[in-house]
């Protein structure tokens, strides 16, 4: 779980002590930007270490991508739903960068669309982030209790660390 240390939370403690859904998301969010600055960063590596690492990143940005969709599926909006109305345009959106994220995945990093495919992918995300932490966070945070929020932050964890991560992207073959 994502708290500060390996305490559970019990009745009676500070619920400042762990981090709620919308903290787990924001930091999901920025992990997502900096996974693809560095994918840009080494776009134009040419030595072999780079190049692997660009495997490794690009890799971990899918992964990414998909574990926290699957969360935010499964622990985040049918409870919206429930609670505070539609989360429909939020799931569209999720949608749209499924479909995004597979043809991004069926590219090899060499592929001459791979960089258009990543810039529109990213593109996508960012939307969706934007209308996340300026529509959606508001709303749980109006629609639930902090401690709800811990509690779906738990889940949402739980959620990303048993999600099945995307298929490996297709590797470049060995020179």
């Amino acid at each position: 779980m994502d708290y500060l240390d390996d305490r559970d939370p019990v009745d009676g403690v500070d619920l400042e002590y762990f981090r709620d859904v919308i903290a787990i998301l924001t930091a999901d969010h920025r992990a997502v930007e900096e996974l693809a600055a560095e994918l840009d960063q080494l776009r134009e590596a040419t030595d072999e270490q780079s190049r692997a690492r660009r495997a490794e990143v690009a890799e971990q940005l899918a992964t990414d991508l998909a574990r926290h969709a699957t969360a935010e599926e499964v622990a985040v909006y049918p409870r919206l739903r429930e609670r505070a109305g539609e989360a429909e345009p939020l799931e569209r959106d999720h949608i749209a960068i499924e479909k995004r994220l597979r043809r991004w995945e069926c590219l090899r990093l060499s592929d001459p669309g791979f960089e258009a495919e990543l810039r529109a992918l990213m593109a996508e995300v960012r939307k969706h982030v934007a209308e996340e932490e300026g529509v959606l966070f508001p709303r749980l945070r109006a629609a639930f209790s902090k401690e709800e929020l811990v509690l779906m932050g738990q889940q949402v964890q739980a959620v990303k660390e048993y999600a099945p991560p995307r298929p490996r992207l297709a590797a470049d073959p060995p020179e």
